[in-house]
């Protein structure tokens, strides 16, 4: 069994040394094959990043009214964390929400004037929330509006910005059934046009498999060194298809970055290199391997 693993292997690679043309058109359509399914992974760090701005942009405030203590404030500020449906609540005090007015009205005089003549600080403080998903802010514009905080908050804003609410929600319900659609539709592609790259390549050595054939060769003899050279087409596929993205994401990196607020696939390419070269070297070599698999049948019955 050794000796003829060996030499299943060893025809393997001369099969795919010595059809240098026939290897290199394979590889280069396996390229685009895996180009399909690295596209596939950075498009889903894009959906994320566009995603997780949008959701980042959707919050409630809550208002307290003038007289109520801080630690009121902050005792309310931890029964939201201990909610399931909240991700994070921040803490703006009267004193930061002053610095942040007089810091966004630092150009209005007349504005500023008005504020030195009241002598007072006239804003209150107030709790950020955003939630583990915009759809559960309801549920916790509900628990606020309870009877235990009835004394302390002066006002909730999220009635007032709750159709703001609704479309950013339905938008990032958009664009990630869109990532899922695009996913699988280039999904299907790849795996359209890596078999049938291997179906042409196996066709055109059908002579020489109907050969061993007809000397007795069994069928794992005649299949292994078709096997052995698809994993080569996959794993030689998955170095070029990285060699080759590297430029243009180094390029396009800066573009996407304006379209898509908080996405750097140049730093996400770079961090995962590795993981992304292997997770290629799978998906060429198991493409490459299970389209030999298929497409060299017909030929073993003689």
């Amino acid at each position: 069994m050794i000796t003829t693993f060996k030499r299943i292997v060893t025809a393997g690679v001369l099969n795919f040394w010595r059809n240098g043309w026939l290897s290199t058109a394979t590889i280069s359509v396996m390229m685009l094959a895996l180009s399909m399914v690295l596209g596939l992974v950075l498009l889903s760090v894009l959906t994320e990043a566009l995603v997780g701005n949008l959701e980042n942009k959707i919050d409630v405030s809550v208002y307290f009214k003038p007289d109520t203590d801080e630690a009121e404030v902050l005792k309310v500020k931890n029964d939201l964390l201990a909610l399931s449906e909240v991700k994070n609540v921040a803490y703006v005090s009267r004193d930061e929400a002053l610095a942040r007015f007089k810091e966004k009205h630092k150009d209005d005089p007349v504005v500023l004037q008005a504020l030195e003549e009241i002598d007072e600080n006239p804003l209150e403080a107030s709790l950020n929330i955003k939630a583990k998903d915009p759809g559960n802010f309801p549920v916790v514009v509900s628990f606020l509006e309870g009877d235990q905080y009835k004394d302390l908050i002066n006002k909730v804003n999220y009635y007032e910005n709750k159709e703001t609410i609704t479309r950013l929600t339905a938008i990032v319900s958009a664009i990630r059934k869109g990532g899922a659609v695009a996913s699988i539709v280039l999904a299907l592609i790849a795996l359209l046009v890596a078999f049938n790259t291997i179906r042409i390549a196996i066709y055109t050595l059908r002579d020489e498999i109907n050969i061993m054939k007809l000397v007795g060769a069994s069928n794992w003899f005649v299949r292994g060194p078709f096997l052995i050279a698809g994993a080569l087409y996959g794993a030689v596929a998955s170095i070029a298809t990285m060699l080759v993205f590297y430029p243009f994401i180094f390029v396009l990196s800066p573009v996407f970055a304006r379209f898509f607020p908080g996405a750097d696939l140049l730093a996400y390419f770079t961090q995962n290199f590795l993981t992304l070269w292997l997770i290629l070297l799978v998906a060429g070599i198991v493409l490459s391997v299970a389209g030999s698999v298929i497409a060299i049948r017909k030929h073993l019955k003689i």
